[in-house]
């Protein structure tokens, strides 16, 4: 399974070409790919209206989500995020801890486009898709 990233699905929905939307692009029909419930509310919250928000909800809901809330993933992702921070490496933001903890621990990969990523893999082991 490869959970595409949000940084991955706005340039997706927007049409924007580079590797990892030329990836997703060929992965869609020969890949199981899905998303987390924190990547399906921050690419809801950046669109413009509910009929939008509708629209992409309705393509994304094409692939699997996954629910990640619970007291176990968030206190992984802190752990993780302290590990990190020991290291020198500060994540920037709580969600991307989340998400890649949960990818951690379910061993999916994760196609992204953002550096925040880049110590989970380097340090923690985390499977990234590289174009």
């Amino acid at each position: 399974m490869v959970v595409v990233d949000t940084t991955v699905w706005v340039d997706y929905l927007q049409g924007v070409r580079n590797s990892e939307t030329d990836w997703l692009n060929a992965a869609v029909d020969r890949q199981r790919l899905g998303l987390t419930d924190v990547i399906l509310c921050e690419v809801l919250q950046g669109v413009r209206n509910d009929i939008v928000a509708r629209e992409v909800e309705k393509t994304l809901s094409k692939f699997e989500l996954f629910d990640t809330g619970g007291r176990a993933l968030a206190r992984d992702s802190a752990r993780n995020y302290r590990s990190l921070r020991s290291r020198g490496h500060t994540v920037r933001k709580t969600i991307d801890c989340l998400i890649a903890t949960f990818c951690l621990r379910e061993q999916h990969s994760l196609l992204h486009r953002d550096r925040d990523f880049d110590a989970f893999e380097r340090f923690l082991d985390l499977s990234v898709v590289h174009p």
